[in-house]
């Protein structure tokens, strides 16, 4: 999978070219290799021992080491099996196809190979030999070689998505090139792997839980010396609100731009009616792309210099014939959301971007809003876009049809924070809710901007009412539920750049905004008073107001 020009390269060269120590350059910034080694183990021939030592000394003391020797296959299975936060060194596929020699799967295990790389998620570089320039070996055995190896490397450049020819230590790219090598290695996010442990164990998440309040004070504080600031214009428009918000939650009359940006990615599908038209393993295929560093979330994340953590919700079930989740679901949900926002505040993380993806999320969402607001489901559910880009008229109404069903199915019964997860959010509302619940108990802000992130809001008033303070609205994407929800919520959106690209993409897409507004903020001087002046709102000593009557 290719992403953004730079994924897997391979390195071509004759011997003694320079081909492995071009090949090693190119993952110098990896903070983690794995060094897969091909070559057959040698009985004994000190010149061949020699020279796997120098190749050990040349690498990076914290690289890992695989061998393959005489089990060709296990390479197509360790690219293939490869995670998105690993890079690996494949040297060189002539050791690879020399254990292939005489089998009759040769063939098959190039393509094999092939195909592994063309899908592989992790950062990936192959070395080969160039047999193609030199004359035709004379014996079998190496005409076999020849041909096996020219037949891989055709193979396997095909499948990367850069191609090198090292020739006397200099490199020549026959596909991609140095920049955008580089460049794309700057756009690939960290894609943060583990999941939080011990879900179980800390906080009880119950009705009314206290969580901090942000410091009105120095919100106060940072608005007045806004007012202050040596500038040529009016001042920053409504971005003067992100630096009261920023101040608020940070309790700092001069805030600071946020530095370590955590987008958590919540997946989870809703089944029934909810999903009508959408597209079948669209938001697993989405989940993939965003964990392998590509898609729109994440490249807006790696630009924005955000680490990404894709989080898997449990399945909702059809709200139109019962409830999304059991009570036991919705418990674990809250706690998993809570501790993913924990794990990223102790990690540093001092801005969270809740994102989302899924079929059916906005009906989830729209069947909450009527729930707490009395909305007319038709009224806030958006439109349904088809594969075909057209408006899928039928797909809506089964939607629509899906929420109302719900709502009818509980108008009698409890309408309490976990109820109304149980029955219609589901488990990625439930998730969502917990990140905003753990966020403000560790007074973090969140970036919201859609329907997930708003129908999380709007139940946490009767779980943590205090945590809808600790929200930022940057966008609401003219999505008719964001739009209400945020109204009920009482978050005014900053701006109206009117993007579709998914949840969690428009405030990333407007977070270098938003950091430019603190950053002026925070370093722009305050205006000098003119000699000889007074501050506004005083008199000069000895003397009275006018009017005082003496």
């Amino acid at each position: 999978m290719s992403v953004h020009g730079w994924n897997t390269a391979l390195v071509l060269g004759g011997i003694r070219s320079g081909k492995s120590e071009f090949a090693e350059s190119l993952l110098a910034d990896a903070p983690l290799v794995r060094y897969v080694a091909t070559s057959l183990s040698p009985d004994g021939d000190p010149e061949w021992l020699a020279r796997l030592a120098a190749h050990r000394e040349r690498r990076d003391a914290g690289w890992t080491t695989e061998e393959i020797g005489d089990d060709p296959d296990r390479l197509a299975r360790l690219v293939a099996d490869a995670k998105p936060d690993e890079a690996l060194l494949v040297d060189d596929l002539g050791g690879w196809a020399t254990a292939l020699l005489g089998r009759d799967t040769a063939d098959q295990a190039v393509e094999a190979l092939a195909a592994a790389v063309r899908e592989c998620v992790a950062r990936l570089v192959l070395v080969s030999p160039e047999v193609g320039l030199s004359v035709v070996p004379a014996t079998p055995v190496g005409r076999a070689f020849a041909d096996l190896v020219g037949s891989a490397n055709r193979e396997i450049a095909a499948a990367c998505d850069a191609v090198v020819l090292v020739v006397a230590g200099q490199p020549t790219w026959l596909k991609g090139t140095p920049g955008t090598l580089s460049r794309a290695a700057r756009r690939r996010p960290e894609v943060v792997t583990p999941a939080p442990t011990d879900i179980e164990a800390g906080v009880e998440i119950e009705s009314s839980i206290e969580l901090p309040m942000p410091d009105e004070d120095a919100g106060a504080a940072a608005t007045e010396r806004l007012a202050t600031l040596d500038i040529t214009g009016a001042g920053l428009g409504v971005l003067d609100r992100v630096v009261t918000f920023a101040a608020r939650t940070q309790a700092n009359a001069i805030p600071e731009p946020w530095r370590e940006v955590r987008v958590l990615l919540v997946r989870g599908d809703h089944e029934g009616g909810a999903s009508a038209g959408a597209l079948p393993e669209e938001s697993a295929r989405r989940a993939a792309d965003a964990r392998a560093g590509g898609g729109s979330l994440a490249t807006l994340a790696a630009d924005a210099g955000a680490s990404l953590q894709v989080v898997d919700a449990p399945t909702a079930a059809a709200i139109e014939n019962g409830p999304a989740l059991t009570a036991d679901e919705v418990d674990s949900a809250l706690r998993y959301g809570w501790r993913l926002a924990e794990d990223a505040v102790d990690g540093g993380v001092d801005l969270i971007v809740l994102a989302a993806c899924g079929a059916g999320t906005d009906v989830a969402a729209a069947a909450v809003l009527g729930a707490i607001s009395g909305a007319e489901v038709p009224a806030v559910l958006g439109r349904v876009m088809g594969a075909d880009g057209r408006i899928d008229d039928n797909a809506w109404m089964v939607r629509c049809a899906a929420a109302r069903d719900a709502l009818h199915r509980i108008r009698s019964g409890p309408r309490g924070p976990r109820d109304v997860l149980a029955e219609l959010a589901g488990g990625d509302v439930a998730i969502a809710l917990g990140v905003l619940l753990g966020a403000a108990s560790r007074r973090t802000p969140v970036l919201v901007d859609g329907p997930v992130g708003v129908a999380a809001g709007l139940i946490s008033r009767d779980l943590g009412g205090q945590a809808r303070h600790w929200c930022l609205l940057p966008d609401h994407g003219r999505h008719p539920g964001v739009r209400l929800a945020a109204e009920v919520l009482g978050l005014d959106p900053l701006l109206d750049l009117r993007l579709d690209l998914g949840e969690g993409a428009t405030s990333l897409a407007a977070l270098p905004l938003l950091r430019s507004a603190l950053t002026l903020a925070s370093t722009l001087p305050v205006r000098a008073e003119p000699a000889g002046t007074e501050p506004a709102g005083t008199e000069p000593a000895g003397t009275e107001p006018a009017g005082s009557g003496g």
